[in-house]
């Protein structure tokens, strides 16, 4: 995941277990996570040898004796097809979200208000589509996938808005509000 083009976002609760490990280089991540049991049982239960399993937590094989480890592949992976679904399904099965990191590039003197506007404006969207879907005191597969779909845009606009503002960057804002669109 380079550049911070993209970051996972994790639920809250699980969110000050991560600590930095973003920050990380993936042999390192690996190692960190690995703490929690051990490499004899990674190994054993994703039917690898016990060495390719401790090769995963040193660097690659270009800066030292590791090898390519399965979050490298996952990100070359990534890198290749630039397809988000593939964070999106990573992120969900570690009962999280996928959360895109706005590109920024909008034009300058952006102000705060029309931001903020919008987050009320798709929480709201929220609101309406829980309360329709509701209406007749059942959900049924489409309407909660309908609520999904506007939760993940609140989410993910909420958090490029946050991640601006923690720059002090509202200038930015303004491209990510021209470029929003709403999914019906």
């Amino acid at each position: 995941m380079s550049g911070g083009e993209i970051l996972p976002i994790m639920l809250l609760a699980k969110a000050s277990r991560l600590g930095n490990r973003s920050r990380m280089d993936s042999h390192e991540v690996i190692s960190k996570a690995v703490e929690r049991t051990s490499f004899k049982e990674v190994a054993a239960q994703m039917g690898v040898s016990l060495s390719l399993a401790y090769k995963w937590s040193q660097p690659d094989e270009m800066q030292g004796s590791g090898t390519a480890n399965p979050l490298d592949r996952v990100r070359q992976l990534y890198e290749i097809t630039r397809d988000p679904q593939i964070m999106q399904w990573l992120c969900h099965k570690a009962n999280g979200v996928f959360v895109q990191n706005p590109s920024g590039g909008g034009p300058r003197g952006m102000e705060l208000m029309p931001a903020t506007q919008e987050i009320v404006q798709q929480f709201a969207d929220l609101l309406t589509a829980i309360s329709k879907a509701a209406s007749d005191n059942r959900i049924t597969s489409e309407e909660a996938g309908h609520i999904r779909s506007v939760w993940d845009e609140l989410k993910r606009f909420t958090e490029g808005f946050v991640r601006l503002c923690e720059k002090g960057d509202f200038a930015h804002l303004a491209e990510e509000i021209k470029t929003h669109q709403p999914r019906k």
